[in-house]
């Protein structure tokens, strides 16, 4: 039997794991907070955060906490930030440009896009063409010189899908991940592996979503990159 044929005989299983999964999983808010401000003294510095429920900071209960929060936390110590969050669950690559419509000039952009893709199927050809008329679009229209691509997680490792989907999610999530890498590269993007264990203790209670410690770290690491590529 071929990889897929394997695929093929499985579709029933995955649908129904998944319809199960979808029941079962508690649905979590996004964090309340406001989504656009000024923080910090020093030299300005436009953020922009664009993304899915990660973005919007879904499994913590404030901004403060999230990926947002954690960034402004160590940048508003080195830069005055006029910051801005666009994010919403469930988006995709290709409806995250609709966000953009509304935004301003930005200097650094960081994204969190791709599970969506993964959980809605997108082929990797369509993932990599929204991808990179994404990214094209944050440096032609929105002047971002500094792209932070987050990656897409590895999904086969969190505990909150059954097996087999679990391992199917787990292929589908690398290979959009490692398209993404090689879009970033094309587009003079910064791709950001996701190389943390996503231990129960690190992540929401419906077992999917980050929790404050794993937002904690990302946040810490994307405003350090972000400064990194500013100096």
């Amino acid at each position: 039997m071929t990889m897929m044929d394997s695929s093929l005989w499985r579709a029933p299983v995955y649908l129904a794991q998944a319809a199960l999964t979808i029941a079962r999983t508690e649905r979590l808010p996004e964090a309340a907070g406001p989504r656009a401000g000024v923080a910090g003294e020093g030299a300005p510095l436009r953020l922009l955060v664009l993304g899915d429920s990660s973005a919007a900071g879904v499994g913590v209960e404030h901004q403060d906490a999230a990926l947002l929060g954690q960034m402004l936390a160590h940048l508003a110590l080195h830069r005055r930030v006029a910051w801005e969050l666009q994010a919403r669950s469930g988006i995709t690559t290709a409806r995250a440009q609709v966000f953009l419509r509304e935004v301003g000039p930005c200097d650094v952009a960081v994204l969190a896009l791709g599970v969506n893709d993964v959980l809605r199927q997108t082929r990797a050809a369509r993932f990599a063409a929204a991808q990179a008329a994404l990214l094209r679009r944050l440096r032609e229209r929105h002047g971002a010189g500094v792209i932070l691509a987050s990656a897409v997680p590895p999904l086969g490792l969190f505990p909150a899908f059954p097996e087999p989907w679990r391992s199917h999610l787990g292929r589908r999530a690398s290979l959009l991940d490692a398209t993404l890498r090689e879009v970033c590269a094309e587009e003079g993007a910064l791709h950001v592996p996701f190389d943390m264990q996503p231990r129960a203790e690190l992540l929401a209670r419906d077992g999917f979503h980050p929790g404050a410690p794993l937002y904690a770290e990302w946040g810490k690491r994307m405003a350090g990159l972000a400064l990194q590529a500013l100096s």
